[in-house]
């Protein structure tokens, strides 16, 4: 696991490391899928941004409330609800890197007992006790596997 430090890093470096990966590119290459059925970068950005939508409300719900009930989302399916596949990257990204520094905003100021705050989640299961730190490892992990996915395209396409 992750400590909470750990999740502050990789979730700072995220946006940076996309925009120093796509800020050559042009926007046909943004959008374009290298292979059919495969995700174009424009897709993973969207990707991204549903899953800080879900992740980072349960955060700061965790956080506002006393051991709250949450009901979980897939981001998959919150993704349906948005416009985000159909945004350009360049907008997209920029209120990405926004509400990221939002959410980090909330985080970096939290002392260590917060980080332990709970809620517990419901609507995937059984009922699951999840903490700040488990949402903040999901979603660092998860991002870090995606920009290193992102790395690997980029490098394919130059």
């Amino acid at each position: 696991m992750l400590t909470s430090e750990q999740v502050l890093v990789l979730l700072t470096e995220t946006p940076k490391r996309l925009a120093a990966l796509t800020a050559d590119l042009e926007s046909a290459q943004l959008h374009a899928s290298p292979i059919p059925d495969q995700w174009s970068l424009n897709d993973i950005l969207a990707h991204l941004r549903a899953c800080a939508d879900v992740w980072g409300s349960c955060m700061r719900t965790m956080i506002a409330e006393d051991h709250p009930t949450i009901r979980a989302i897939n981001p998959q399916a919150w993704i349906e609800r948005t416009d985000y596949r159909d945004l350009q990257f360049r907008p997209s990204f920029d209120a990405f890197a926004v509400q990221r520094a939002e959410l980090l905003a909330v985080l970096e100021p939290l002392p260590p007992e917060d980080w332990s705050r709970k809620a517990t989640v419901t609507g995937a299961g059984a009922p699951l006790e999840r903490t700040v730190l488990d949402y903040g490892n999901r979603f660092a992990r998860h991002e870090r596997a995606h920009v290193n996915h992102l790395e690997d395209f980029v490098t394919a396409l130059r």
